[in-house]
């Protein structure tokens, strides 16, 4: 072995490849062709605790083995539950790492990351002899990023899917991809009902590439070149309902992807208002509504028998039924304090401002003079 990798190293750095052509030829020596595999698991959320999940159970004494070590990494918590991950691991006693800190990693045969959220260096991925695998939970190239899914529900994706990829240093998702598959969106689906959907497919999935690792590593390939779309962060901003451009079906889209994270919000007479509790009602549009098609968006009217609140959109309508300005009130709360007929007559705002507005995100602050525009690099 001491020869392979001393003549690994001359040709490596002759070529300016050095440390990569090291690192790979101690891990080619080092490396398992079959399972039990040695693994260390990287993940923070309830997507990635499903996939750690599976891989406790592939770890169970058996006749076949698949798992015969396993670690866990994940990131500092400042939530007073902590991460799904961390818990989980501490609750069936698996060693746990806190990035940046993740322990000798030597010793172990393959990676695997899901919703780890930072890069991971090429050093590091090297470590391993069958690199890191990613469960990303969307067809990739499509909606490469941080919020796959949350894209995928705001943008009405009637199919979606799990990609196990190999991650690669510096960029996000954009490794070759090792398995795929589709699954059809369920209609009027929810962000956290798609993602527990997605998250047990991910997790069969990344079993089934265990029990084949070095044949499944052979056939990977590439991402095509066309399709790519990116999935960024949620902003605040993109939960404020846009009732001049947004039609019923987008607001309740939105709400159907931001709604577990962050309400949506709006404007009343110049108070802001989440809203909490939102339905479609399109199909059950009382006849008094349906002509009112020259109502301005925005526009409130409380239906009695379903005590729900029908708010006008670009097209067609939603209905509110809880919300919150200044306290949590129902619809039928809202319209005995605010639109009630005494209090409309006794109001001193003009009639046609007595709706729902767009709340504009605050002025950005101008830098100092002398100082130029700062890049927002992603960090690992």
């Amino acid at each position: 072995m001491r020869g392979r990798i001393l003549r690994a190293w001359r040709g490596g750095w002759s070529r300016g490849r050095g440390r990569a052509t090291v690192a790979a030829a101690v891990g080619e020596a080092g490396r398992r062709e079959k399972p039990p595999w040695r693994v260390l698991f990287f993940g923070t959320d309830s997507f990635a605790a499903e996939t750690l999940r599976a891989l406790r159970a592939a770890r169970e004494p058996g006749p076949d083995p698949l798992v015969e070590r396993l670690e866990v990494v994940t990131l500092p918590s400042q939530l007073p539950k902590g991460h799904a991950v961390k818990n989980y691991a501490e609750q069936f006693q698996l060693p746990v790492h806190v990035w940046p800190d993740i322990g000798p990693c030597e010793h172990f045969d393959v990676g695997v990351v899901a919703s780890f959220g930072r890069l991971l260096s090429e050093d590091l991925i090297l470590k391993f002899p069958y690199g890191v695998l990613n469960i990303h939970p969307s067809c990739l190239p499509r909606w490469r990023g941080p919020a796959p899914i949350i894209h995928t529900v705001l943008h009405g994706d009637t199919v979606t899917g799990v990609t196990i990829m190999q991650i690669r240093p510096k960029r996000f998702d954009v490794g070759p991809i090792i398995k795929q598959e589709t699954f059809a969106v369920p209609a009027h689906c929810s962000v956290k009902e798609l993602e527990s959907l997605l998250s047990k497919l991910g997790a069969n999935m990344l079993i089934a590439v265990l029990q084949n690792l070095p044949e499944d590593l052979r056939n990977k390939r590439e991402q095509p070149k066309e399709g790519a779309t990116l999935a960024p962060k949620v902003t605040v901003p993109m939960s404020y309902v846009q009732w001049e451009e947004q039609t019923s079906t987008q607001v309740l889209r939105l709400h159907r992807a931001l709604g577990a994270m962050m309400p949506l919000q709006t404007l009343w007479m110049g108070s802001a208002v989440k809203l909490l509790d939102l339905v479609d009602v399109d199909a059950d549009l009382p006849g008094k509504l349906a002509a009112e098609s020259g109502s301005s968006p925005g526009s409130v009217v409380y239906h009695k028998q379903s005590q729900t609140l029908m708010v006008r959109c670009k097209e067609g309508w939603v209905g509110i039924r809880a919300l919150v300005l200044r306290k949590k009130l129902t619809a039928t709360d809202f319209y005995n304090g605010y639109l009630h007929p005494w209090f409309q007559r006794d109001s001193k705002m003009p009639p046609g401002e007595c709706r729902f507005q767009t709340l504009k995100p605050p002025a950005a602050k101008k830098a100092p003079e002398g100082t130029g525009p700062r890049a927002h690099n992603r960090q690992p």
